[in-house]
């Protein structure tokens, strides 16, 4: 590592040492999730999604890709590693595609 300099970026972990130890996040990743799928303009809210809630297909909605909707839920099953908080969501989501799949 000394060779390369300081750590500060490493498999979509940003690394910060501060006085009073070192802090991982993943700000960085979550921005370029973001780009990539195009909701950066989207409003924020906090809020989890409750134990009781079902997902069904809206036939009114602009539809997804099947590729594409697996991409986003493998890069938030990455993110989940240090964000247990969204964990139950990306699950239900990923649980959600595979009954989709098995209809088609």
């Amino acid at each position: 590592m000394s060779m390369m300099g300081e750590l500060n970026f490493f498999l979509g972990l940003q690394i910060k040492k501060t006085s009073n130890g070192t802090m991982i996040h993943q700000q960085k990743y979550v921005k370029e999730l973001f780009k990539q799928f195009v909701v950066e303009s989207a409003k924020r809210i906090v809020a989890t999604i409750s134990l009781s809630t079902r997902l069904v297909v809206d036939d009114g909605s602009p539809s997804v890709g099947e590729k594409s909707y697996m991409g986003m839920i493998g890069l938030l099953l990455y993110l989940t590693t240090y964000r247990p908080d969204i964990v139950y969501g990306v699950g239900l989501c990923a649980h959600f595609s595979q009954i989709l799949r098995k209809h088609i």
